[in-house]
């Protein structure tokens, strides 16, 4: 009921976002008589400020078209390689002519399945761009997937990210950014095991929940706290009509970033109050970086509730992959298999969503890959975002992780 509601509102209020669209405009036209005066701006900003937080955001573009190589400037296309009903594995294709050898080593970056896209990783793809063919998940909003085309859970992730490596084909590196560090790390075990010649070479893991009851954050335990019964019976929903994935169960995406306001909210407050105030001083340049980060982070999606569930119990209450209890469709998942892939874990000193030692904790877990196979990186002063995003992770973390995949590359 909650998502009709949720839908009915957005619906409602639909004409109110057009007027004050056009009021925007009309006022920042400069035949209108209020134009240029404080009382004109205010009356603008306050329209513009109306439309911009009740719209319903978008998927984003990636928007790559292009890199820098060694001071050359390289042509980029984006381009879908294989697809699923859920996921879309995407290539950024740069111009062969103009890459050196030594930046051609093949990496596939799997994004978090939870509730924003793919494009939130914009930045780590960009820096890592000039050094490696790059490979993205795409994941699909739950509520665009027909029920026709079946359900979705972690073991479906898993087949993803094998059937993916099997498709980009043997010396793949893998890079997990926060939720997908479990089922990369599952299926790579298994490739390990079944001694699949495309297993990944590398594996890097970053702020990934891999043992939450390490250093736990505010969102392990309220995790812990309710259980999975609170969360099957309080966040899962049904996708009303006509979206194309009506019927289908699943944790909305608009849930999700209710939870993501209210654990800064004071921070966000502020910040749209900062810009209300740009806009009423003509401030463009703070405005537009306002919108561009808003634009982002107010994107999302509808997750399946089979998954969105597993991963409630199996990783944040269960705690099945540092228990030695993970499974995949009924086969226990060993990490001590894993011999032939090397591991690099991240971590954010100050991250409050996978505290410091959950990665690491990988390293543990897999006490057989040879120590020169291994690395660990723990980046002072930045949080969750800032271990895969923003200045730090373009001048501190990526060389040293495009540094550990070299090394990988040179081993084979």
């Amino acid at each position: 009921m909650l998502y009709q509601l949720f839908e009915l509102n957005h619906a409602a209020l639909s004409p109110w976002r057009a007027a004050a669209k056009w009021g925007a405009a009309a006022l920042g036209h400069e035949s209108h008589p209020l134009y240029g005066t404080e009382l004109g701006r205010t009356l603008a900003a306050s329209c513009e400020f109306f439309e911009t937080s009740t719209r319903r955001y978008g998927k984003p573009e990636f928007g790559l078209s292009e890199t820098k190589i060694g001071g050359v400037t390289v042509p980029v296309c984006e381009e879908v390689v294989h697809e699923t009903p859920f996921c879309r594995l995407l290539h950024f294709k740069r111009e062969e002519s103009l890459v050196p050898e030594d930046a051609k080593s093949r990496l596939m970056i799997v994004a978090p399945l939870s509730g924003h896209y793919a494009t939130l990783l914009r930045g780590t793809v960009e820096a890592l761009l000039p050094s490696h063919d790059i490979y993205i998940t795409d994941w699909a909003d739950a509520r665009m997937v027909p029920l026709s085309e079946g359900g979705f859970d972690l073991d479906d992730y898993i087949d993803h990210v094998r059937g993916f490596c099997a498709f980009l084909g043997e010396g793949t590196h893998l890079l997990a950014v926060c939720q997908p560090s479990v089922p990369v790390l599952a299926a790579t075990a298994l490739m390990n095991e079944d001694r699949e010649a495309h297993a990944p070479r590398s594996i890097t893991l970053m702020g990934g929940p891999i043992d939450t009851r390490v250093n736990p954050t505010e969102v392990n335990n309220f995790a812990t706290a309710q259980g999975y019964d609170w969360f099957a019976s309080n966040v899962i929903m049904s996708v009303p009509w006509p979206h194309p994935g009506h019927g289908r169960e699943v944790y909305p995406g608009f849930l999700q970033l209710s939870g993501f306001m209210a654990m800064n909210i004071n921070r966000h407050v502020t910040a749209h109050w900062d810009y209300f105030n740009h806009l009423v001083e003509g401030d463009g340049s703070s405005a537009t970086k306002h919108r561009d980060f808003y634009d982002e982070y107010l994107a999302v999606m509808d997750l399946p509730a089979e998954y969105y569930l597993q991963t409630i119990r199996r990783v944040f209450v269960e705690h099945h992959l540092p228990r030695g209890l993970f499974a995949y469709r009924g086969r226990k998942v060993d990490l001590t298999k894993i011999t032939r892939t090397g591991l690099m874990t991240v971590e954010g000193e100050k991250d409050d969503i996978s505290g410091v030692g959950q990665t690491l904790a990988a390293q543990v877990l897999c006490k057989n890959i040879p120590d020169d196979m291994r690395a660990h990186h723990e980046q002072e002063g930045v949080g969750h975002y800032g271990v895969f995003n923003g200045t730090r992770w373009e001048e501190e973390i990526e060389p040293l992780v495009s540094a550990f995949i070299k090394r990988q590359d040179a081993r084979a």
